[in-house]
């Protein structure tokens, strides 16, 4: 009883571990082009950005159907994060001293051991910023001679606040940070991370975090140092 009993633990953690991993690189794959769509703000301007942003809401009902499997996954990556990171606690009840990397072979950083607070912080910035921009004022404008939305508008006054672009700021590094080990660790849950190219896996991952990193700061250090 007591081996089944350890068995059905372990398929229910693997389980929960794939979850997480194919649900954060799904949330990957939508921040990154979410952060491509951002930079028309500063590449297009006020119309090429509207126009951007008109389309999305154009789509109608495939957008709620797009936004309905984002909040799932959200659900999913988080609920199974912060219940994988509940089991590691009850399983090592004495806690580590000090966070720090343990260098190769292992990928335990900084970054690792912190990913369920990061992640809890993204998790809260994310409802907040869907409150701002989405739920947020309603400025219209006109672009070739279609009445819209001007986001651009909302993006400038929003960008412009001090406490609430820092706060941005703040929070991209860490999505940067919690990327970083959370693409490798995703390959690694879905068994393909293979020693062969393990290295390769983690240097993109480092890669795809700095540059969703710092494409999601150039809108709001260009809007507030303007």
């Amino acid at each position: 009883m007591a081996s089944q009993s350890i068995s059905a633990a372990y398929r229910m953690t693997v389980a929960k571990k794939v979850l997480m991993a194919l649900s954060g690189l799904f949330l990957v794959l939508f921040v990154i082009i979410h952060m491509v769509g951002n930079l028309s703000f500063l590449l297009g301007g006020p119309d090429a950005f509207n126009k951007y942003s008109h389309t999305l809401i154009s789509l109608g009902p495939l957008l709620y159907f797009v936004e309905a499997v984002l909040v799932l996954a959200f659900v999913v990556h988080a609920w199974n994060g912060i219940s994988i990171s509940l089991d590691n606690s009850r399983a090592r009840p004495v806690k580590y001293r000090m966070l720090k990397s343990a260098g190769k072979p292992s990928k335990k950083t900084i970054s690792s051991t912190t990913m369920i607070y990061t992640g809890l912080i993204l998790l809260v910035f994310v409802i907040i910023h869907v409150k701002t921009f989405k739920y947020g004022p309603y400025y219209s404008t006109m672009v070739n001679g279609v009445e819209m939305r001007d986001l651009y508008r909302l993006v400038v006054e929003v960008f412009k606040q001090p406490l609430y672009t820092f706060g941005y700021l703040f929070t991209m590094l860490l999505l940067g940070y919690h990327l970083r080990h959370g693409f490798w660790s995703a390959f690694q849950s879905l068994g393909t991370n293979h020693p062969k190219y393990s290295g390769a896996i983690y240097t993109i991952g480092i890669a795809i975090a700095v540059i969703v990193a710092f494409g999601f700061l150039a809108v709001p250090l260009a809007v507030y140092f303007t």
